[in-house]
């Protein structure tokens, strides 16, 4: 059957199955937001291992993101409307003493439920990486990490910053003894095999180390460019071949699909002057038309 650019673009191919709908839902997170892919990939392969329907048994985190009711609602108000969620987003109150509160009960469960939904969980994970980008590296006078952005995950940003912050001048301070309610709900990140509390450089260091395990990149900043290490994410068997299915070649088609398909010009930009961008759009070799097909998901299409 001939390779169909247009069936790619209306979500009608899913060859990845559920794993790769994830996948997909943090591909165009990370399009629409800037944050880094691999980053959020990191983040929920250490959060709930893959898995959207992930609830914790010592919180009430939630979802492929784990957040919690508090952060979720909050980022949910803050960005749901940008992303066609503003039914949730209006529907969410701030009381006097800052909490977020949805009047409705059945409502509250809806907005709370699409914390399940991949989609909608790994655009509000972007939106809350990208907003504690900002705050960090205003607060901390440099650039943030994804440990960074993983610690105003796991303990809000103002957690994040009171850690960040007394980590750099006491950095054997007990994780514990700052943050006991986080470290009750979490004694295996605050104590060790032994029962000892962990330092906050210890605390920190581990989660470096996992997201380092994960995948996560440690500088954070604009979405990366596609690669045969982004392609392996999705489980795809990248066999760069000879010059004319190469990698490089594969994405300056699945750019060029975008842009004849959307009307737009040539693609110029490091890409440009290959073969394969004056090539047939709708007659790809098989090796890179399955290339092709995960980079186009990737980029959100």
């Amino acid at each position: 059957m001939p390779f169909n650019p247009l069936s790619i673009l209306n979500g009608a191919v899913d060859a990845t199955g559920a794993g790769g709908s994830i996948r997909s839902a943090i591909a165009n997170a990370s399009q629409k937001t800037g944050i880094d892919f691999n980053y959020l990939m990191g983040q929920a392969k250490l959060e709930s291992g893959m898995r959207s329907n992930a609830h914790s048994g010592t919180s009430s985190a939630s979802g492929l993101y784990q957040f919690v009711d508090q952060s979720w609602l909050r980022v949910v108000k803050a960005h749901g409307a940008e992303h066609g969620l503003g039914w949730a987003a209006n529907a969410i109150s701030t009381s006097a003493s800052g909490k977020a509160v949805v009047n409705d009960p059945a409502t509250r469960q809806a907005i709370l439920s699409l914390r399940n939904d991949p989609t909608a969980a790994s655009l509000m994970a972007a939106e809350h990486a990208s907003d504690n980008k900002g705050a960090i590296e205003g607060s901390l006078g440099r650039s943030a990490t994804s440990t960074d952005l993983y610690m105003a995950h796991f303990l809000g940003l103002g957690g994040a910053r009171q850690f960040l912050t007394a980590m750099q001048t006491n950095p054997d301070r007990s994780g514990a003894a700052m943050f006991p309610a986080a470290a009750n709900a979490n004694r295996n990140v605050f104590y060790d095999s032994t029962g000892a509390p962990r330092s906050l450089s210890q605390i920190y260091n581990r989660f470096a180390a996992k997201l380092d395990a994960a995948g996560a990149p440690q500088t954070i900043g604009a979405t990366s460019g596609l690669s045969a290490t982004r392609l392996g994410e999705w489980g795809a068997d990248v066999i760069p071949g000879n010059g004319e299915e190469s990698t490089s070649n594969a994405a300056v088609w699945a750019q060029n699909t975008l842009a004849q398909l959307s009307g737009t010009s040539s693609l110029g930009g490091s890409l440009a002057g290959t073969r394969t961008e004056t090539a047939s759009l709708l007659r790809p070799t098989p090796t890179t038309a399955r290339l092709a097909y995960m980079m186009l998901a990737t980029m959100g299409a």
